[in-house]
């Protein structure tokens, strides 16, 4: 099944630099949102504390929440609206009490501002420090044990210019992926993790799908320089591309407006990431791919 021509002609090589100047636009904003924001918004997965989730028969007041909550020492928690209006989110930085007499304090406090049998204490979720501190180590190094693995498989598959390249498209949408985070306020967890970790093997597929054409075009003797062979590989592969992003799309913009808030935030990074990767495997790594392979013939 094709949506476009394998004989389109379009000059994807020609657009090196504005495709550069976009990227590099992109990377500035997010890096400089998170700079700004002091670094990126962990979740409690990661920085530790107490979550609990109240649900209320009618949608309540943040402040009145607040000075409910100040009478047992959390008037400085984090209270958000969680899906609905009537959904609340409370985080504490730190809680040396059981589950679930968090959950029964909070609520009994509430009890004297609200009609304490319209609160429902949903979920009382607990991280300590050290657990979140070794969940954000381990989160890093399974990044990087994918990177090790992607960098091994390709200069296997094909050559080390070709891992090089496939690297820093990756870099590229983890980057990019992340300053989205920054700007939109969303918070980092395990699940974020996941999500990452799902980008970097979608982006690398479509990737290696333009480096494998790439090579066969290479193969047959012809008296195109490599930037005209990418050219002509990816206009070859650009249907499939499209195709297979377009689909995709379709699944995660249905888990995005449709899938619930506790999903919200995974299908927003698979949604950045899988356009930033569609958009990375065309003019990313074959950008860079021509430019090591001119300084390895310099």
């Amino acid at each position: 099944m094709k949506i476009i021509s394998s004989e389109t002609h379009f000059d994807f090589m020609g657009k090196i630099k504005i495709t550069l100047a976009i990227s590099g636009l992109m990377i500035l904003v997010g890096l400089t949102s998170i700079v700004m924001s002091g670094g990126l918004k962990y979740g409690i997965d990661f920085s530790g504390g107490t979550l609990v989730q109240l649900q209320f028969k009618t949608p309540p007041n943040i402040e009145e929440i607040r000075g409910g909550l100040k009478s047992i020492g959390l008037g400085e928690s984090t209270i958000q609206e969680f899906g609905t209006k009537r959904d609340i989110l409370i985080r504490v930085q730190r809680s040396e009490e059981k589950l679930e007499a968090v959950g029964s304090k909070i609520r009994n406090s509430l009890g004297k501002k609200f009609n304490k049998q319209d609160i429902t204490v949903e979920r009382v979720e607990m991280v300590g420090p050290k657990v979140g501190s070794d969940l954000r180590e381990k989160a890093l190094l399974s990044i990087l044990y994918a990177v090790i693995g992607i960098v091994i498989y390709i200069s296997w598959r094909f050559e080390l210019r070709y891992a090089a390249a496939a690297i820093i498209a990756l870099v590229h949408d983890v980057w990019v992926t992340m300053g989205a985070f920054s700007l939109f306020d969303k918070e980092f967890t395990l699940v974020i993790v996941a999500a990452f970790l799902t980008i970097i093997g979608y982006s690398l597929n479509d990737t290696i799908v333009v480096f494998d054409r790439i090579r066969e075009n290479l193969r047959r003797k012809g008296k195109n320089t490599l930037a005209q062979t990418i050219n002509i590989s990816i206009n070859q592969t650009l249907s499939r591309t499209l195709l297979t992003s377009g689909t995709t799309l379709l699944v995660v913009l249905s888990l995005f407006f449709f899938g619930g808030e506790i999903i919200h935030d995974f299908s927003f990074a698979l949604l950045v990431g899988v356009l930033v990767g569609t958009y990375s495997s065309i003019f990313i790594a074959s950008v860079f791919l021509v430019f090591l392979d001119s300084r390895r013939r310099a």
